[in-house]
């Protein structure tokens, strides 16, 4: 079930734009979000808020409400978390330094994609995927499109099956913070921590639980619940995690591109009742739910 499009407010708090690994450049992003219906939006690229100004004007002309965001890549365990950052001061200084080592740490990661791939003998990989993410840091997506222009491989499943995909040459893993390092940065700055889309990290349901522990004690205070493309029962799961950690619900959709139905900007499922909304602790709340 997902929300009607007339329904007001429509809240996604998790997109990406070309400031990290989306399609669209966040002006882009936020017109398809307002032709879907949202009301309130948080652009939450990889480790930066080079997007949000942009966005944050655009979403004035439509009447929309942008919410801060980003979702930071962190550890826990030797895997790789995501923990989306909402409602925090943007011009916080150490969250601004530690954003930068952020982007330094993707940097080096993107260096060594490259490095990983050279065999291919694609003359100026770096830079031409630099340019598809529109100047700064590249991530995989960025490398599999020059992949498909310069007719290595002819569709993005192709690029990560073959080269870019868990266990294949480019999948580099960066050298992450850990996760409470990470969930004190994004409070410290007087946001909201959140830990993103939970069940896309391939745990058991057991590794899942210690995960949603950790995550509470080390000062989270929310968890994705209903994302675009999930199951019943993960919704159901996920939701049970909240509870049992008291954790605030968020939502989104996690949306990269477009031309994936399953995954468009405002259509997410249903929250699950019972659950204390994430944006009801804004410092702006909003005050009705979905």
């Amino acid at each position: 079930m997902t929300i009607p499009q007339h329904q007001t407010p429509c809240i996604d708090l998790h997109c990406h734009s070309t400031a990290s690994d989306g399609a669209l450049a966040p002006e882009e992003l936020v017109q398809r979000a307002a032709e879907q219906g949202v009301t309130h939006l948080a652009l939450t690229d990889h480790d930066t808020i080079n997007g949000l100004e942009p966005a944050r004007q655009a979403a004035a002309g439509h009447g929309m409400t942008l919410v801060n965001g980003t979702e930071l890549s962190c550890v826990w365990r030797s895997q790789t978390i995501h923990i989306v950052g909402l409602d925090f001061d943007h011009e916080d200084a150490d969250f601004l330094a530690a954003l930068a080592r952020q982007h330094d740490n993707r940097w080096q990661r993107a260096r060594l994609i490259a490095d990983k791939l050279s065999k291919l003998k694609v003359d100026g990989l770096l830079e031409k995927a630099t340019a598809h993410a529109g100047g700064d840091v590249p991530g995989r997506p960025h490398f599999a499109r020059v992949l498909i222009d310069e007719g290595v491989v002819s569709r993005m499943d192709a690029a990560f099956k073959r080269y870019l995909g868990t266990g294949k040459p480019g999948d580099v893993k960066a050298c992450w913070p850990e996760l409470d390092e990470v969930v004190g940065w994004i409070e410290r700055a007087g946001g909201i921590s959140v830990l993103a889309h939970p069940r896309k990290y391939k745990l058991t349901a057991t590794k899942l639980r210690e995960l949603t522990a950790d995550f509470r004690r080390a000062g989270g205070r929310g968890i994705e619940v209903s994302v675009s493309g999930q199951s019943s029962g993960d919704l159901g799961f996920v939701a049970e995690l909240a509870r049992r950690e008291k954790l605030l619900a968020s939502q989104g959709s996690d949306f990269h591109f477009p031309g994936a139905p399953w995954c468009e900007l405002g259509k997410i499922t249903k929250m699950p009742e019972g659950l204390e909304p994430v944006w009801h602790h804004f410092k702006q709340p909003v005050s009705a739910g979905v």
